[in-house]
Parts: structure tokens; sequence; C-alpha cells
């Protein structure tokens, strides 16, 4: 789908976070090829570039919005746009950073055995995902589309959660890692604005909903769904609001 890079990066401090979390966790000394999978506007392939400031930096994206100003801001990185469902380096890789981009694609056990194959022996998969989709933030999207005239255009749109439990991870990667590290950190988010999680979920997961929508009924469709997002998260005294985000992060060294 078509991305907005200017609503995506409205939250980017928040969506950074957990690729610094994960980025701090990854052992290795000077790989000469680092893979940033899923690199969108190149915020996260920057942070790469500076930890391994040597290294041949691959970013790797769909979007050719995202990495078209992701170019503009970063011209010592590589862009290339690739659907990352079927990409995998030409040779064995060093490192495959992905941050908050494989819960897009589907069949996880094919793409996590696939790309955990093609690190090379010490190198080092290293994948952060949301699993957040059990959340009123989420669920909400579904109550909102399956419950106004639009219900027949947007109802085959919706996505059964797409990030597996931790244990199904484990499971997949152990026979084919030498050492593997798998958690989850429920961040406490505070977010500003009059309806900040609807701001948030624009950028992702309601965004093709929305694309599959015309005027008036775009409009009138995010405006249900920006009433039942403000009653569930609602505001703090001091005007703020307080979004719990669950993300999973693994690091998988060969």
């Amino acid at each position: 789908m078509p991305w907005d890079p200017s609503q995506y990066l409205k939250f980017a401090g928040h969506r950074l976070r957990p690729a610094v979390d994960l980025l701090n966790r990854v052992n290795l000394e000077s790989p000469a090829i680092v893979y940033d999978l899923g690199a969108g506007t190149g915020n996260v392939t920057e942070l790469l570039a500076t930890r391994w400031p040597d290294a041949r930096i691959i970013g790797i994206d769909d979007s050719e919005e995202m990495l078209r100003q992701a170019a503009e801001r970063a011209v010592n990185i590589e862009w290339e746009v690739g659907d990352i469902g079927s990409w995998s380096p030409k040779e064995p890789a060093e490192l495959i950073f992905t941050n908050a981009a494989l819960h897009w694609i589907g069949d996880h056990t094919d793409l996590f055995t696939r790309l955990m194959s093609s690190i090379a022996v010490g190198g080092v998969f290293a994948v952060q995902m949301p699993r957040n989709f059990g959340a009123l933030s989420h669920t909400s999207i579904s109550e909102a589309a399956l419950n106004g005239p639009w219900r027949s255009k947007l109802d085959p749109l919706l996505r059964p959660a797409p990030v597996e439990p931790p244990p199904f991870y484990i499971d997949l990667l152990s026979p084919l890692a030498s050492s593997l590290d798998v958690w989850e950190t429920e961040y406490q988010q505070v977010l500003t604005g009059d309806n900040p999680i609807k701001e948030w979920t624009k950028g992702t997961w309601l965004k093709p909903l929305l694309d599959a929508l015309d005027e008036p009924e775009r409009s009138d469709f995010e405006n249900a769904y920006a009433e039942i997002v403000a009653k569930a998260y609602p505001k703090q005294t001091d005007g703020t609001t307080i979004f719990p985000f669950k993300r999973m992060f693994i690091i998988a060294q060969r």
C-alpha cells in the first residue's frame, strides 16, 4: 500500500525507541554489510550507519515514497525498492535488522525460516514487531468497519493478528540458531493531541481501510473510529493520553 511518511513520522520518537532498544542488543563488532529490511523513512537505517560507519548499509523497502524521503536525508546509505516478503541477500548476511516491518508479511513460518537461513555463521537476525493487535486501538478499527454502511468494502480488508506469541518464534528459530533471545516490552507511551490514538493508527493499521473509501465515506468512517477509540483511551487530567503498546523482540545468532 502507498505510505504517507508525514503521517507515520508524527510519532517518530515513540516509533524509534524500540529500534534503539533492539540495536543495543545486537552484539556484532564490525559487520561488512548491514541490511535494514523495511527501512521506511530511513531514520533507523541512519542509526545503523552511525553504529557501523565502515559498513555498507543497505535499506530496503517497497515504498518509493518512504525511500525518496530517506534518500534526501542520507546519501551515504544505499536504498533499494523491493518486496521484503520475497527478498533474500545475494550471499549470506552478517546482519539483517528489521524494525516494525515483518508483521505486514504473511506466512511467518516460511518468512522467518528463509531469512534466518540466509544469515552467515556468526551473523545476527534482529527483529522487532508490534504485538498490540488485541488492544482496543486495533480492535476498535474492526468495530467501526463492521458497523457502518462501508462494511462490504472494509470487511475483506480486516486482518487477523499477524504476529504469533513468542513461543512460536522460539520453536521456529531455535533449530537454526546458536543463541536466541526473545522478549516483549509494553511501552507506556504518553501522547499529546486531540485524538492521538486515531492519529497513530492512521499512519499504520487504519490506513488501508481509509484508502479503500472515497469521500464522504472516508471521513465518516474515520470519525466513527475516532469516537470509539477516544472513549477507549480517555485523556489524563493534564490532557495527555496514555497508549500502552506491546512489542516483541528477537535476536537470533547463527
